[in-house]
């Protein structure tokens, strides 16, 4: 077993250079102001790398510490990268970087994960893992370890999420302590500086179809006086947000697909005449206009859907799904604008034959039952060839390169 320690390395994320391949295993630890446990830590993990077997290192990804953390970490043998870009997410992004072996697990600096445990997460990652994820639920969390609004509603809503939007077979989303091939995670292209990362790099190894798994790990306490740096309410939110930016299709296709198929059933239901649910309840034109919003709320969110998917595949965010690539990518304005010309022309008929009818009645009162009826259907129509026509020129311009 070899421990190389090494002279910490200056420079922004961007700045930090990607480090060869040179040893097994990178024990990486993200570092600001960890006085109170960063000892505890390095301790635990350079123990567990001297029993392994295998030739690593212990490296703090140091974010602006000012309370002499770097200096303890190196005196126990630990190598220390700066990364002065501020946030969870950088430092982890800097060290991944700076990490010189073929695997790296990464941990809090705060006493809350066991260094000394980590022979699952190497076991998993030689047998072909790509990333492993610990399961703070599966493995036990310690009393005090986890605030009860994380433990009941934070991390089981949004690992929830997460599962949902992007079949990911992962129970603990943001658990900190994982292990990962570290070529397959700089190949994800990570970006987020601040806590969302966590999500980030869940996310994208599952859209990249990297081979996960999953063992259970305890979360204990940690051994800090202080306040963590996690803020419930905005990381949370900011783990949300990215979750929603990454999966379109459900924050606009579904929704807008079912708006658009009620709205659909209930214009044709509607368009002859009133409907009679119970002999004392009747639904007729209002029910109709409410029909018909349902029609073009539900396609301007497809078309939301559609154009935000196809953006995120021409800048590389998501990748192309075979089974809708022509439709993303393919589909040219012209066609776009033939199929929203036949619904314009039909709502402009329907229009104008509404029009005609209320002359002929001498602009006289609207009879709903004949003029608003064929208005209303008539108007979305047009609407709706607007959003189509709007959409397939957004969509074209997408393609314009710089």
């Amino acid at each position: 077993m070899v421990v190389v320690p090494l002279k910490p390395q200056e420079g922004n994320v961007s700045h930090v250079s990607v480090e060869p391949s040179s040893l097994d295993l990178t024990i990486l630890m993200p570092c600001l102001n960890e006085a109170e446990t960063i000892e505890v830590c390095v301790r635990k993990a350079m123990t567990w790398l001297s029993s392994s077997g295998l030739t690593g290192e212990v490296l703090v990804a140091d974010n602006g510490s000012r309370d002499g953390s770097q200096a303890m970490a190196e005196a126990l043998g630990a190598r220390v990268v700066a990364v002065p870009e501020k946030g969870y997410g950088a430092a982890l992004i800097g060290g991944i970087r700076a990490a010189r072996g073929k695997y790296v697990i990464m941990g809090d600096a705060d006493d809350s994960y066991d260094f000394s445990k980590l022979d699952a997460f190497v076991e998993r990652l030689q047998d072909g893992a790509e990333l492993v994820m610990g399961n703070r639920f599966k493995g036990g969390i310690e009393k005090g370890a986890m605030p009860p609004l994380h433990y009941w509603l934070g991390n089981p809503v949004l690992s929830f999420i997460g599962r949902l939007l992007f079949n990911i077979p992962v129970g603990d989303f943001h658990c900190g302590l994982r292990g990962f091939n570290r070529d397959s995670i700089l190949g994800l292209g990570l970006k987020s500086p601040g806590m969302e990362f966590a999500s980030e790099m869940v996310v994208k190894a599952s859209l990249a179809k990297l081979a996960m798994e999953e063992v259970p790990t305890t979360l204990r306490p940690d051994g800090r006086t202080r306040a963590p740096h996690l803020r419930t309410w905005r990381d949370g939110w900011r783990h949300l947000k990215f979750l929603m930016l990454h999966s379109p299709k459900w924050v606009f296709i579904y929704p807008g697909l079912l708006l658009l198929a009620l709205g659909l059933f209930g214009s044709i239901l509607l368009a002859p005449g009133a409907v009679a649910l119970t002999p004392t309840i009747e639904i007729d034109i209002h029910s109709l206009v409410v029909a018909c919003f349902s029609v073009m709320i539900g396609t301007q969110l497809v078309m939301f859907g559609a154009l935000a998917r196809r953006y995120a595949m021409i800048e590389g965010v998501l990748p192309t799904p075979s089974n809708f690539r022509t439709i993303l990518l393919g589909m040219e304005l012209e066609p776009i604008l033939r199929v929203a010309a036949v619904i314009l022309i039909a709502g402009l008929i329907g229009v104008t034959t509404a029009v005609v009818r209320w002359v002929g009645n001498g602009f006289g009162p609207i009879v709903y039952n004949d003029v608003m009826r064929m208005l209303v259907i008539s108007l979305t129509a047009v609407a709706v060839a607007v959003q189509i026509a709007a959409a397939g020129f957004l969509a074209s311009m997408l393609n314009i390169r710089r």
